[in-house]
């Protein structure tokens, strides 16, 4: 599953909430249900993000070949990665 501009720009309204840090996940994972979405700490990942906001960074997931891996191409992006920051 690509990732269409209008999509990143509904995952971008739901992260620039002020609130995000409580519902960001829950709400994203009710918007896309058919994409793979994980949650850390920032700490964890070492790639650099692909969005940033205030409380997550956000990384883009291509779990499309045998081994999953960050992503900087939304055409590629099976899921999603909320790192969130400190």
């Amino acid at each position: 599953m690509a990732l269409a501009e209008q999509e990143l720009n509904e995952i971008a309204q739901v992260l620039e909430q002020p609130d995000a840090g409580s519902s960001a996940f829950g709400e994203l994972r009710r918007r896309f249900p058919k994409l793979v979405m994980t949650r850390c700490d920032a700490s964890d990942v070492t790639e650099a993000p692909f969005r940033t906001y205030a409380a997550f960074d956000l990384h883009l997931l291509d779990a499309s070949e045998h081994c999953a891996g960050v992503t900087d191409d939304p055409a590629k992006a099976t899921g999603l990665i909320l790192a969130k920051r400190s």
